[in-house]
């Protein structure tokens, strides 16, 4: 009953609110009353937004006049120093945002900052994790042999101090590892899945250059951070460009282990206040886990960053206050960047027939017999490593060969050879148009392409002992351009058809009514980039029959 006559009275509250809203005085009220409380009510409510945008308009003056008086205080520089250090951009610094400047003066460093909220089993097995170093070889950075015109020494700081890990020797419980399993529907060979999933996109955009500590990891974020902070510091676990994160894929199975082969993307931040930020980006990390299913043994674990390749690093730096005009970049050779366990995770102790405690600590250490792990199921490590680099980037659904091996699968396959030449890392185009399905349909039907970096192609060049190939290296970077040169050759080299990114980029840009713009919304709506490099790779293909008739 008490319900009925709770709703019996918001009822009879509405109906009396009603009756304000239709114009008919309430019970009780004059009718002159009732025109003075409703014009009352109308002014009130008419002052809500007035007020709240007085509010919003004092506090935009508030901040402006905070930002006039920092920037006649600290000087266009210490603005920019103190704004990566202000994270929520109110020129005030609180006591969170004051700890990287406590902890570099005091040389403390907050506890707990990054603790994983994980309970561990005292009686758990432990690993032991090595670390191993050799730093970037400065003679490889190739915009920056003969100096840093208009870069200062500091720049430079971090990147020189940087010559061996940060921790060279560390133990981790085996159930930390744990974060590497698959989820429940991703368990047969060959399955992949997000460790860390990415966030961003070419959509999304990209995260701020001007920072010096990484957000605080939290979840899986948290043990990834762990191990790469053995080599430096102050490690992003999630990087400012896409794709992000830590994608996993099982190699091999059986009843009790995995064979997990993973690859993350993260970087480094290497220098410290007062110097300007200083990104050191590898090209990627990669490495393998056997471990069992309960996560109670790892019998294995390897990270490293891959130095297959002549150049293995991105870096960017600024030298002023503004991250637009006053950014460098550069790449580099990594020799070396590695993790490895020295032997499988052991517990700490160990119990006899009779149920005795024997110390792993005693004066002879106690021997560990492993049995042979024999697989169910399983795919080779370049198998696994092609699901990663497909889940990584869906333009890879194309396979980017070697240059020397796409020319001799173009001459079998009576193909053309669609090559991306370039300096850096090409983001903006794999990113983008690469991924269209049609554009992956038209390159895997008629195209054997590759994926090469200038340095390479001239290292190519330069070799006396492959003369052809070195031919057609030279052939294109004769007509390589920088950033990006998209370039179609016919199998013994011979270039039939190019454009270069920047110039592909504004061809894009053009609007739809922009005379000559290839986009067009009769029979529905088509991806302006998309439609002009199949363009591209059409006239390429029509090129190639005139070159073939001649």
């Amino acid at each position: 009953m008490a319900g009925d006559v709770d709703k019996g009275e918001a009822r009879e509250e509405k109906t009396q609110t009603g009756a304000h809203l239709t114009g008919c005085p309430a019970p009780g009220l004059s009718k002159g009353s009732w025109i003075i409380r409703a014009l009352s009510t109308l002014a009130i409510v008419s002052l809500v937004p007035v007020l709240a945008f007085g509010v919003k308009y004092y506090q935009d003056g508030q901040l402006l006049k905070r930002h006039e008086e920092s920037m006649k205080t600290l000087g266009a520089e210490g603005l920019f120093l103190f704004s990566s250090l202000d994270t929520d951009h109110d020129f005030y610094l609180s006591p969170e945002e004051f700890r990287p400047i406590a902890e570099k003066l005091t040389g403390i460093s907050s506890p707990g900052e990054f603790e994983e909220e994980v309970t561990h089993d005292p009686n758990g097995e432990t690993l032991v994790l090595e670390a191993q170093m050799q730093p970037l070889q400065m003679d490889t950075m190739t915009k920056s042999k003969d100096g840093f015109l208009g870069v200062t020494l500091s720049s430079l700081s971090g990147l020189r101090a940087w010559t061996a890990p940060a921790v060279p020797s560390s133990t981790f419980w085996a159930g930390q590892f744990r974060v590497f399993l698959p989820p429940n529907n991703k368990n047969q060979v060959g399955d992949t899945w997000w460790v860390i999933p990415s966030e961003l996109n070419i959509f999304t955009g990209y995260l701020p250059n001007n920072r010096y500590n990484p957000p605080t990891p939290k979840g899986k974020e948290a043990f990834i951070h762990s191990l790469l902070s053995m080599f430096h510091p102050r490690p992003f676990v999630k990087s400012r460009f896409a794709p992000q994160g830590a994608v996993a894929c099982i190699r091999a199975s059986n009843d009790f282990y995995y064979d997990i082969v993973f690859r993350v993307h993260a970087e480094f931040q290497l220098n410290e206040v007062p110097d300007f930020p200083f990104w050191f980006t590898p090209g990627q990390f990669t490495g393998n886990i056997v471990i069992s299913k309960d996560a109670s043994h790892v019998r294995h674990f390897h990270l490293y960053v891959p130095s297959d390749r002549s150049l293995n690093v991105d870096m960017e730096w600024l030298y002023g206050g503004s991250e637009s005009s006053n950014m460098e970049v550069d790449i580099g050779f990594l020799p070396q960047l590695e993790l490895y366990s020295t032997s499988p995770s052991t517990p700490p102790f160990v119990q006899d027939e009779e149920g005795n405690v024997i110390e792993s600590g005693g004066t002879e250490p106690i021997q560990f017999v492993f049995e042979d792990i024999h697989w169910a199921s399983e795919i080779n490590r370049q198998e696994a490593q092609r699901h990663l680099e497909v889940t990584f980037y869906p333009f890879k659904k194309v396979p980017y060969l070697p240059f020397s091996e796409a020319f001799e699968r173009a001459q079998a396959e009576s193909k053309l050879v669609h090559s991306i030449v370039l300096w850096g890392s090409g983001r903006t185009l794999r990113e983008t148009v690469l991924e269209s399905s049609p554009i992956l349909a038209l390159l895997n039907q008629s195209f054997i392409s590759s994926w090469s970096l200038v340095k390479e192609l001239e290292s190519m060049q330069a070799d006396e002992h492959n003369l052809a190939l070195g031919q057609k290296a030279q052939l294109h970077l004769e007509k390589y351009n920088f950033p990006v040169e998209m370039i179609i050759a016919l199998p013994n080299g011979t270039i039939v058809h190019h454009i270069n990114a920047n110039y592909f980029l504004d061809q894009t840009a053009m609007k739809p009514e922009e005379e000559g713009a290839t986009f067009s919304f009769s029979g529905g709506f088509e991806d302006p980039s998309t439609s002009t490099y199949i363009a591209f790779l059409k006239e390429a293909l029509q090129k190639a029959e005139e070159f073939m008739q001649q």
